[in-house]
This record gives C-alpha cells, structure tokens and sequence, in this order.
C-alpha cells in the first residue's frame, strides 16, 4: 500500500491534490479483483481502442512496463476496469534518451509536412472518438457528452496546428543601420514534458502535443496515475499513425508515480515541462526545473468566481451557474466556486438556484447512462474533501442551503452543494475543493465584486453577466479581473482551443492551446544580417584600427 501513496503524487511529500494524489484511495478497492469490467460484453468499446486486462505503461517505439500494476477504478460502480504496468525510473530514463534521439530526426521535418502528421492524428482520433470518449467518461466519471467532447478538444487542436504549421513566423524588423536587416526565428526547443491531471486526461495531452509537435519538438507524456488506460489508448492512436508514415517515436509515454515523475522534471534533457494539478506541486515543479534552467509552462488551480450584476439576464446566468459549478460534477479547474450576486438579486437567485440544482438530483447517475446529467466524483478522496469543507463552512457560520449529503450508492457520489451566509474572505471560501460546492456571496455593486473576485491566491477564470457597457469594459479593464480567463455574459468553464487557456498568480501563468501560446514550445533568436559589405556597429560606435 505504500507504494500506491508513493505513485499519486509527482514529488515526494507534494500536498494533497486533485490531479496527482487520489490513486490510493480511488485504487485500493481494485487491489483483490478478480474480474475487470473489460471481460463484461457492455464494455466491449475497450477493446477497440486495444486494451486487454493488463496494459504496458511504457512507449518508446515499443510497448514494455516493468513497474507497479495499478487498476483503475469506475467512480460510478467502484468496479475494476483493468490495469496498466507502470513505468520505473529506468524506464523513464530510456524514454527520455529515445524522445531526445527521435527529436534530432523530426525537427529536420518542414513544418507544414510536421502539420501534416498532426491532421493524420487528428482523423486518427475522429475515427475512434466514440469509444475513446467513453473510455474518458468511464475512468474519470464524467458523463457522456463531456467526454465525446474532450475527444473534440483533441481533435480541434490537431485541426488548429494544421494550419499554424503554415503560419507561425519570426518578424523581420527595421535596422538602424544601413543595408542590415534584423530577423526573427522561432525554433523548437527538444524534448517536451508533459504530465497531465486526471480531470482531463486526453485534451491537456493533445493541447500540448499538437501544438509542440507542430513546432519541430519530440513530446513525452507522464498521465495521471488514476487515468492510465486514457494514456495507454490515446498512446496507442498516435503511434499508430507514426508507424503508418515510417516515424521515430516522437511522442513517448512512461506512466509512473513519484519517483518517475520527480526523473521527468529534474532532467535537463527535458527543455520544457508542462505540468497541470495542484498550485503547491506545481511550485515544487516550477522550483525543481528552474534550477536547472529549464522552461515550464504550469497550469494550477482555479478559484473562480461568476459575478451576477444588478442587470444581469436571470436566466442565462442561472443557466451558466448550473453548468458551471455542477459540470464535470465540480472538478474542472474552471469550475465555479464562488458566485457573487448584487444584493438586488440575491434572494431571487439562490431561490432559483436552488430550484434547478433540485431538477438535477434525479439525474445523478452512472456516467455513461443517457439520462445522466451529473455523474460521480473521481474517487473517495474527492467524497472526504467535500464532507470536510462543509463541516469547515457550517462552523464558520456557512448555512447549506441545498445538497450537502454524501449519496448512498455505490461509486462515488456527492448531492451538487449551495452554501450560504460566509464572509467573501471566509477562509475556507478561499480554498479550492475538487467538488460540486459553490459559495453564493451579496455584493453591493461590481467593483466590490471585482475586489472580491482578485483576493483569492489563483487567477484562472471569472466570468461577469451583465447588459451594462461600463460595467463590462471595466470587468476586463485594468482595474477588472485577474484572471487569465475574463468572460461575459457565459460561463467560467467550457473554453474553445482558439484562445490561449491559463492563468495569473498561484495558476501559474502558462499559456496552453491556441493564440499564440506555440511560442512557449519554441526559443526566439534575434538575426542581424549585414548585406552592406562593410562592418558598421550600432548605436553609432566607432572601433576600429586603421
């Protein structure tokens, strides 16, 4: 058992975590199965996207894993899957020496042929979207249009480097000088890290992947512990298309836990990490690889606040609320935890808040069942923290004003929770629980709410509904929102690929996805090309010997 509590999380002693550190729990129950739900008929979509009962861990060209066996877990039924080998440090080691040598090779690729293979994996995901979207719903718990639609993601991302690989460029910029130009090249760094939270176990990778392989870089992938088999399949759909067109191994995948993990981030082959899951892991992460002077691109929690302003559509804000703080049953990082309503609308808006979260509780159920609107939490870590930060909100004064009941049922499920009657700066309304609970707040007007909004440590998402002009060009002025992510008028979650996703403060301030976040794949070189035919130095310096 102590090595399972070894493998959640990245680092030894990290904190407690969404993304890194519910293996031990959400695994123990697998530990003496006898049965997979693999081996059951109903599961047959496994199988189609090549899992057995037992599945290699480790790619570097070939598949191997000579680590820990860890089952996953269905957070609906608390039911074995099946299981994945994980990697060791040995193997770790052998998958960074393969992913620096196939970089070597693909760098020397023209973009445009590198987006090529990109738009061959993106079709290579449409063709087995629905079974590796149920296989997302089944290991994670969400429900079935949350993971067809975090296959989407993927896909959309290799849609979106297609056409950057024809696109991204340097600047040519004017010299003071005469008969010089200056250039500006944008080159890959090498190998890419990658570890990845169990709440997005496939789009966080593909977000990652696409953009970096499109800019020249090899890609090494550590997933979660607790979503192997999403790791293992989508592994296994890109080496297919690699394989197809005579490829090196340029992206490889060593799932593991710490001390895998703690190899990936100490490497200095390892040109940048990119690291998704808790801030406090995340700032031992930034720590370990600044040392060696690495690049890391953190993406950590979300404290997110919906600011509800005197003249919001009541309707469109409650509907945002409701997805918002129930989708993925609370576990997103763009969740909604607070929401902050003027004091016109409060009372109408918790009463009507209340009334939709009741419709919801009939359908509470498995995540692959049709009529499921909310599925489970991940494991019974995520059941211990939601009971824990109810307590801890009752004493401080909190009133529940619905849900606050763990549901009894096999799996792991938890009533979708409103709070009410804390202080904004309450301290547990400061802390960020990976669960469906949601602190509803009375603000006197927007630019206390944008005050409130900015006090909390992380900076991902905010989202305001309002008609009022002023009060919208204020929310994203310089006197608005922290956060990385500052909407209108719509959620705090469900963000489009085509903008840069990440956040300020303890977030991280790592851009993922679209805009021009290609660039953190990438290192600027400065050129200076003289054409003149005589040496002539800037700012005017004359030095020279006669």
């Amino acid at each position: 058992m102590s090595q399972l509590f070894r493998a959640v999380s990245l680092l030894k002693n990290a904190p407690l975590h969404q993304a890194q550190r519910v293996a031990s729990l959400h695994l123990s129950s697998a530990l003496k199965a006898n049965s997979y739900l693999i081996d059951s008929p109903e599961y047959a979509f496994l199988k189609d996207v090549g899992l057995e009962r037992e599945n290699p861990g480790v790619f570097t060209g070939s598949w191997k894993g000579s680590g820990e066996v860890v089952t996953s877990i269905d957070p609906g039924t608390g039911k074995a899957i099946a299981s994945v080998r994980s990697g060791t440090v040995q193997e770790m080691e052998e998958s960074i020496k393969v992913g620096v040598e196939a970089y070597k090779e693909w760098c020397q690729v023209p973009a445009p042929v590198r987006g090529e293979i990109v738009r061959q994996i993106g079709d290579e995901l449409r063709k087995y979207k629905e079974p590796l979207g149920k296989l997302v719903s089944l290991e994670v718990g969400k429900i079935y249009s949350e993971g067809q639609g975090e296959v989407q993601e993927f896909i959309d991302i290799c849609d979106y480097a297609v056409g950057l690989s024809r696109i991204y460029a340097g600047q040519m910029i004017n010299s003071e000088r005469a008969e010089h130009t200056i250039l500006e090249a944008w080159r890959p760094l090498g190998l890419v890290g990658v570890i990845s939270a169990y709440n997005f176990p496939n789009a966080v990778f593909g977000w990652n992947a696409a953009i970096a392989l499109t800019c020249g870089n090899s890609v090494l992938w550590k997933g979660a512990p607790t979503t192997s088999l999403v790791s293992v399949a989508t592994t296994k759909i890109v080496a297919d298309v690699l394989k197809r067109n005579n490829l090196p191994p340029i992206t490889t995948l060593c799932q593991g836990g710490a001390d895998v993990g703690k190899k990936l981030v100490s490497d200095k082959r390892v040109k940048l990490v990119s690291f998704t899951g808790s801030c406090q892991t995340g700032r031992d992460v930034g720590v370990e690889v600044q040392k060696r002077f690495g690049k890391v691109i953190l993406e950590l929690g979300g404290n997110n606040a919906l600011v509800i302003n005197e003249d919001a559509n009541l309707k469109m804000a409650l509907d945002a609320a409701l997805f918002g703080c129930i989708g993925t049953s609370g576990q997103r990082c763009t969740t909604t935890r607070r929401i902050i309503v003027h004091e016109k609308l409060y009372d109408q808006f918790v009463k009507e808040l209340c009334g939709k979260y009741k419709q919801v509780l009939s359908r509470i159920g498995h995540q692959l069942d049709a009529n499921t609107l909310v599925g489970p939490v991940h494991s019974q870590l995520n059941i211990d923290g939601y009971k824990n930060t109810i307590a801890d909100a009752v004493k401080l004064g909190g009133k529940v004003a619905f849900g606050g009941n763990v549901i009894n049922r096999e799996g792991f499920f938890v009533e979708p929770t409103v709070i009410t009657g804390l202080a904004h700066d309450a301290p547990v309304v400061h802390r960020e629980t990976f669960a469906p609970i949601v602190y509803v707040l009375k603000t006197k007007s927007v630019e206390e709410a944008i005050e409130w909004n900015n006090e909390v440590d992380q900076g991902l998402s905010s989202a305001i509904f309002t008609e009022n002009m002023s009060k919208a060009f204020k929310w994203i002025g310089a006197q608005g929102s922290d956060c990385g992510i500052v909407n209108i008028n719509t959620t705090t979650n469900g963000a489009e690929i085509g903008g840069a996703f990440g956040g300020e403060k303890h977030t991280g301030g790592g851009r993922e996805s679209g805009s021009d976040a290609w660039k953190q794949y990438c290192k600027r070189a400065t050129i200076t090309v003289n054409h003149s035919g005589e040496l002539a130095c800037a700012q005017g310096v004359v030095f020279n010997v006669e």
